[in-house]
C-alpha cells in the first residue's frame, strides 16, 4: 500500500515524531511504501472560505497556490493517510488544522444525496500525543477526527493516543508496542 504520514509537530525528534517513526518503520517492514510530510516545513495558508473549490467534484480547485494542493494530492493518491499531532490547547497544531481546513476543497455537496469526496474509500488514522490523560487532551481531537471521516467518506483505520508524554522525551513504556500494533491495524 502507498501510505502518506503527516507530521504536525515542529519537534522533529519529539514524542509525536518518534511514535510516528515507529509506525513508519513497522509499515516499511511489512512492505508498504511510506512517505512522511512534515507539515511544519510547508507553506499552508489558511482557508479563505471563498468556495471556489466547490465548482469542481473531480479536482482540488483551490484558488490559493501553496504547498497544500500538493499534499492534498498525495492524500488522494495514497491508500492510507496518517495524521499526527501533539495536542496544543485541546486542539491540533496549527499546521495540521490548516491542512484540515484546506481539505474542504476535497469534498462537494456535504450532507446531500450527491455528497462527493476525492478521498472516498481511503483509510485514515491519527496519532496524538499529550502531557495528560485522554479526557484532558485528545478526546476532542478524536471526536473531530471521526467527524472528518464522515466528511471525507473515508474509513477510520485507527487512533493512537500516547498520554503522559513530557517535553524532555519521556513517553509511556508501552508506546512503541502500541505504535507497532497501530501500524499493523492501519493496513489490515
Amino acid at each position: 500500500m502507498k501510505i502518506v504520514t503527516l507530521l504536525g509537530s515542529a519537534r522533529t525528534t519529539g514524542n509525536t515524531a518518534t511514535i510516528l517513526g515507529w509506525v513508519e518503520d513497522e509499515l516499511r517492514t511489512l512492505g508498504h511504501d511510506v512517505e512522511r510530510i512534515n507539515l511544519t516545513k510547508k507553506n499552508i495558508k489558511p482557508c479563505l472560505g471563498c468556495a471556489k473549490c466547490k465548482e469542481s467534484e473531480t479536482e482540488i480547485n483551490c484558488v490559493q497556490k501553496d504547498d497544500a494542493e500538493e499534499i492534498l494530492q498525495k492524500m488522494i493518491d495514497a491508500d492510507v493517510t496518517v495524521f499526527s499531532s501533539p495536542t496544543y490547547f485541546w486542539g491540533y497544531t496549527a499546521s495540521v488544522k490548516a491542512l484540515m481546513d484546506r481539505s474542504w476543497s476535497l469534498v462537494t455537496n456535504y450532507k446531500k444525496p450527491n455528497h462527493a469526496s476525492l478521498l472516498e474509500g481511503k483509510r485514515q488514522g491519527v496519532i496524538l500525543t499529550g502531557g495528560s490523560d485522554y479526557e484532558n487532551n485528545a478526546e476532542g481531537l478524536v471526536f473531530a477526527f471521526n467527524k472528518l471521516q464522515g466528511f471525507y467518506k473515508t474509513q477510520n483505520a485507527g487512533e493512537l493516543f500516547a498520554g503522559k508524554c513530557t517535553i524532555d522525551g519521556n513517553r509511556p513504556e508501552d508506546a512503541e508496542k502500541r505504535a507497532i500494533t497501530f501500524a499493523r491495524n492501519l493496513v489490515s
